[in-house]
This record gives C-alpha cells, structure tokens and sequence, in this order.
C-alpha cells in the first residue's frame, strides 16, 4: 500500500493542517505498517515559478525544439501527476491564505494539470483526505462569510477533476488563541479543533480500509 501526503503550510513547526493531517497518516501507518509514504511540502520547498509557464508553452513543441528548461518543467510536470496516480490513499493539507489558496499550492495543481490534461482523473476512486484550515471564521453570519475561496476550489480540483473519493476535514478559528480581539472566540476554537482531530482519525481509518 503507498500513501501520498501533500502539505502546503509556510509555517509547518506551528502547522495546524499538518497536525490533522498527521493524525490521518497515523491511522493509515497502523494500518499499513509495511506501507510506503511519498511526501512533498510545499511551504518547505516550493516549485520554481516559472515551471508552469514553461511546461505548457512548450506542450506543443516537438521535444528536439524543447530547451534545457522546457524539458525540465514537464519533466517535473510529469512526476507530480505520477505521485498522484500512483497513491493508494492521499492526503492533502492545504491552509487558507489571503482568503483563497495559496501561490505554490495554485502553482502546484497548474502543473499537474500541464503534466497530465485538464479533466484527467488522477485520484479517481483514491480516498482522499483534504485537511483545510482558516485562522478566522467564515461561516454563515461571520464579518468574512462568503470569504473562504480556497474550500470550493479544493472540492472542485481534487473531488471533481481529480475525482478522489473525497473527505474534507475544515478547522476554522486558528488563529483565535493569538489574535487580539478573537480572544472570545477561544473556546470555540479548541471545540472546532478537537472535532477536526477526531475526524481526521476517522477518515484515517478510512484511508486504511479499517
């Protein structure tokens, strides 16, 4: 069994969507303790910028035309669809940023939809895990509802395009122990966090097939 495991946060040593995210893992590694992990993070080690550009300008290229750089981004391309087609399970976790996703998480899908097409199904019938955080509140009756751009384009990259067997695990209020003027907000925060760890563990067992 081989999991793929997905991370996206800039600040991963205070990372909430990675300790839910970690919890999942924990459940499939029990599991499958033979089994194999593949990780990329995309907060420690972004994608170059202009690897994109290059692989989809050069898509109609035949290779000879290709440069050095060309062939390199679709090469990249390439492997970062593979990942996704290869898992048995996956794992995502994405926080919002600036009211959306993030640049290198964007960056990240662009490119695996230069490597493998627009509609292809890489995750078809894969369980998926998506754990999404947002430091504030966006829920209906909220200052900032209808805010949160980032959990509809997940829904729609990785469960309609990519066609994953998807569960999304969203903790709001992450920022509330930190920020002033949310200092109210505390105890529903821990609430909402200690519900998206128990449903992490959940979907782990699901990932797992337990």
């Amino acid at each position: 069994m081989h999991l793929f495991r997905l991370d996206a946060s800039i600040l991963p040593a205070m990372s909430t969507s990675a300790e839910i995210a970690d919890r999942a893992e924990a459940e499939w590694t029990s599991a499958h303790p033979e089994g194999t992990v593949t990780r990329r993070h995309l907060g420690t080690a972004p994608l170059p910028a202009d690897a994109w550009a290059l692989a989809t300008t050069s898509g109609s290229l035949p290779e000879a035309e290709r440069t050095p750089a060309q062939r390199e981004a679709r090469a990249l391309a390439a492997e970062l669809a593979a990942e996704l087609q290869d898992a048995d399970a996956a794992i995502l976790a994405v926080p919002l940023y600036n009211f959306g996703v993030s640049q290198h998480f964007k960056s990240y899908v662009d490119l695996v939809i230069a490597g493998a097409g627009p509609s292809a199904p890489l995750l078809k019938g894969t369980p998926t895990v998506v754990a999404t955080t947002l430091g504030g509140g966006y829920g209906p009756g909220t200052p900032r509802e209808g805010w949160d751009h980032s959990t509809p384009y997940l829904r729609r990259v990785v469960g309609d395009i990519w066609q994953a067997d998807l569960t999304l695990i969203k903790c709001e209020l992450t920022l509330a122990a930190t920020t002033p003027g949310m200092e109210g907000l505390k105890g529903l925060a821990e609430q909402q966090h200690a519900q998206a760890l128990a449903a992490a563990g959940d979907a782990g067992r699901v990932l797992a097939g337990v």
